[in-house]
C-alpha cells in the first residue's frame, strides 16, 4: 500500500523528478540539525531545568543526575547510531528515518509534561531524553546516507557540506536557544522540538523515498549486544572519572573507572573479532581496509573530541571568568555565553558549505587536512591572549576555529561515504556518526579531567590565600581549598555563583561582616582568583587539542586522494581509484 502511493506522488515528491535531492537536502538537514541541537540544548539551561524541578545539582548525592542529564543523549546516540544504520540497510534507510522523527516527538511532549519533582523528576527527564536519543540515533544515523543515495557523487560534497555544518552548528545553536528560552520557562527548552518534530515527521514521510540500495540479512543481535556494553561502558567509565575518588581531585584510580574502562575496550576486542567471523555483521570492519573510510573515522574521532572539549571550555572560560568581570550575573552568563560565541558557529556556516562544494571538485584531502591544521593554530593562539581577554581577538580566533572545522567536517564526510559501497552506506554513515557522537562523550571525561589536573596544582593555594584575606577562618579556608576542583568546574559550567555554592551550604557566609560576604560572593572575587590557575589548565587543554587536531591533520592526508567507490553491474569493487561518475 505505502508503496503504491509512493509510486503515485508526482512533483517533486516523485523520487524521478530532477529536484527530489533538494528534497532530500531539506529534510535531512531539518533532522540533524533538530537532533544536534537537542544534543546541546540542555547544556545552557540546564539551571532553570533543575530549579523547575526543585533539585541542587551541586550537591553530592545529586551529581549522577547531573551527569546523565547531560551525557545521556549523547552516550544514547553514540552507542545506537551504528545498529540504526545498520537495519537502515536491511530495511530501508527512509523508514528507520521516519521511525525516529516519530519517537523523537513523543518523547518531546513527555519532555514537557514532567509531572514530578526532586530526584523523581531528574529520573523523567533523563528516561525519556534516552528515548529521544533513540529516535535522534535513527535519524542521525542515515541522514547522510539518505544524501548519498539521492546526489550524485559529483555534487555530494556540497550537499553533505550543509548536512554536516548543520549538525555541528546546531550543537552551537543549542546554547543560543537553550538560554533564551530558559529565560522563559525551563518547559520551552524542550517545547520547542515538538512542532519541528511533528513537521519533519509529516514533510518526511510525505517526501522521502527508498532510492538506495538494500542489503539481505538478519539482525546480528552478539554483535548489537557486544558493541553496546563496551562502548556504554567505555564511555562511562571516563565520563566518572571526572568524579573525586579519595583523596584525589579525579577518580581515574576509583577500581570501578578501571574496571569499567578495562572491561570496554575488552568486549570492544572481543566485537571486533565476532564480527570478523559472522556472515551477516552488525558492521563490516573489512570497510577499514578502505583508505578513506579508516582514515577519515580517526581524523573525525579526534576533531570531535577537540569540538567538544573547546565548547565546554569556552562556556566555563565565559561564564566564570569573562563576563561576571564584565559586569553580568552569574545567572545570566548561560544565556551571553551562547551569544559570545556565534562567531565559532558563524565560521561553521560560512567554510561548510564552500569546502563541500570544492571538495567535490578537488577532492577531500587538502580541505580537512587544512582545517585541521587551522584548528590546532587556533588553540594555541587561544593560549596567547590573557584569561580577560580582548573580545575583538577572541571573536576572530573562534571565527577562525569555526572556519577550520568547517572546512574539515564537509569534505571529510563525503569522502567517507563516497568510499563505501551503496549497500553498506547505513551502516558506513552509523558508524562515522558513532565516531562523532563518542568523540563528544569523551570530551567531557578527558577535557575535565585534563582542567582539573592543573587546576589542582595551584588553586587550593590560591583559594587559600583568597579565603583567609577575606575574614574566612583558617580551618574551614583550609577545608574548602581542599575541596576538588570538580565542584567549582560544574558551578560555572552551569552559571552558579561558584564560591557561594560552596560557602553557603556551610553556613560561613552568615558568620562574615557584610562586607566580606559581598566580596567574597561578587562578580569579581572568584574569576580574579581562579584566573592563573584556569590558565595553567587551559595550557594542558588546549594543547591537547592542539596535537588531537595535527594527529587528525595526518590522518586527513592519509585519506589519499579524491576516492568514489565505484559499482560495475552486480559486481562490488572496493578499492579502486576515482571515476568521474554521471548522475546516478
Amino acid at each position: 500500500m505505502v508503496e503504491t502511493a509512493a509510486r503515485e506522488r508526482t512533483g517533486m515528491f516523485s523520487r524521478e523528478h530532477p529536484r527530489y535531492k533538494w528534497v532530500a537536502l531539506s529534510n535531512t538537514t531539518l533532522g540533524m540539525l533538530m537532533t544536534t541541537i537537542n544534543g546541546s540544548i540542555v547544556l545552557i539551561s540546564l539551571p532553570a531545568i533543575f530549579t523547575g524541578i526543585q533539585l541542587n545539582p551541586l550537591e553530592a548525592s545529586n551529581v549522577s543526575y547531573l551527569l546523565w542529564m547531560l551525557m545521556g543523549y549523547i552516550l544514547v546516540t553514540a552507542v545506537l547510531t551504528m545498529t540504526f544504520g545498520r537495519m537502515g540497510d536491511m530495511y530501508g534507510r527512509v523508514r528507520i528515518y521516519n521511525v525516529g522523527f516519530v519517537i523523537f516527538a513523543v518523547s518531546a511532549v513527555a519532555l514537557v509534561f514532567d509531572p514530578f519533582t526532586s530526584g523523581a523528576g531528574a529520573l523523567w527527564l533523563i528516561g525519556w531524553r534516552v528515548v529521544q536519543a533513540v529516535g535522534g540515533s535513527m535519524i542521525f544515523a542515515n541522514s547522510t546516507a539518505i544524501l548519498t543515495d539521492a546526489f550524485p557523487a559529483r555534487k555530494r560534497g556540497m550537499a553533505i557540506g550543509i548536512n554536516q555544518i548543520a549538525a555541528i552548528a546546531g550543537t552551537f545553536l543549542g546554547l543560543i536557544i537553550g538560554g533564551m528560552l530558559a529565560a522563559l520557562d525551563w518547559r520551552a527548552v524542550f517545547l520547542v522540538s515538538v512542532p519541528f518534530a511533528v513537521a519533519g515527521a509529516i514533510w518526511s514521510f510525505v517526501s522521502l523515498h527508498e532510492v538506495g540500495a538494500k542489503g539481505e540479512g538478519r539482525i546480528d543481535w552478539l554483535g548489537n549486544i557486544l558493541f553496546a556494553v563496551g562502548l556504554v561502558a567505555l564511555l562511562t567509565g571516563i565520563t566518572y572519572g571526572i568524579q573525586p575518588y579519595g583523596d584525589s581531585s579525579t577518580g581515574w584510580l576509583n577500581p570501578w573507572v578501571l574496571g569499567a574502562i578495562i572491561g570496554g575496550v575488552v568486549v570492544l576486542v572481543v566485537f571486533v573479532l565476532v564480527e570478523l567471523k559472522v556472515a551477516q555483521p552488525l558492521f563490516n570492519v573489512r570497510l577499514f581496509q578502505i583508505k578513506a573510510f579508516a582514515w577519515g573515522n580517526v581524523a573525525g574521532l579526534l576533531a570531535s573530541i577537540g569540538r567538544g572539549g573547546l565548547q565546554f571550555m569556552l562556556i566555563i572560560w565565559l561564564q566564570g571568568i569573562w563576563l561576571p568581570l564584565h559586569g553580568f550575573s552569574y545567572e545570566s552568563t548561560p544565556f551571553w555565553a551562547g551569544i559570545y560565541l556565534l562567531p565559532l558557529t558563524i565560521g561553521f556556516l560560512v567554510s561548510g558549505p564552500i569546502s563541500g562544494t570544492l571538495s567535490d571538485r578537488f577532492g577531500a584531502r587538502w580541505f580537512a587536512t587544512g582545517g585541521l591544521v587551522l584548528v590546532a593554530v587556533t588553540f594555541v593562539a587561544l593560549l596567547l591572549i590573557p584569561v580577560d581577554f580582548d573580545y575583538g581577538v577572541f571573536a576572530v580566533l573562534t571565527f577562525l576555529n569555526g572556519v577550520g572545522s568547517g572546512m574539515f567536517a564537509a569534505p571529510n564526510r563525503t569522502a567517507i561515504m563516497n568510499a563505501v559501497p551503496a549497500s553498506e552506506r547505513g551502516a558506513a554513515s552509523g558508524m562515522t556518526g558513532t565516531f562523532q557522537n563518542a568523540g563528544n562523550s569523551l570530551s567531557i571525561g578527558i577535557f575535565f579531567s585534563l582542567m582539573i589536573a592543573g587546576l589542582a596544582t595551584t588553586l587550593p593555594q590560591t583559594m587559600y590565600a583568597g579565603l583567609t584575606a577575606n575574614g574566612v577562618a583558617s580551618d574551614i579556608a583550609t577545608e574548602v581549598a581542599a575541596t576538588p576542583p570538580v565542584g567549582s568546574l560544574f558551578a560555572a559550567f552551569l552559571g552558579y555563583n561558584p564560591i557561594q555554592s560552596i560557602l553557603e551550604p556551610l553556613g560561613v557566609l552568615d558568620t562574615l561582616s557584610s562586607t566580606d560576604a559581598a566580596t567574597l560572593t561578587g562578580q569579581s572575587f572568584f574569576p580574579q582568583l581562579i584566573s592563573e590557575p584556569f590558565h595553567d589548565g587551559l595550557i594542558i587543554v588546549f594543547i591537547a587539542a592542539a596535537l588531537m587536531s595535527l594527529i587528525g591533520a595526518a590522518a586527513s592526508l592519509l585519506m589519499g586522494g579524491k576516492y568514489v567507490h565505484v559499482e560495475h553491474g552486480e559486481k562490488v569493487v572496493i578499492g579502486e581509484p576515482a571515476e568521474e561518475l554521471s548522475d546516478v
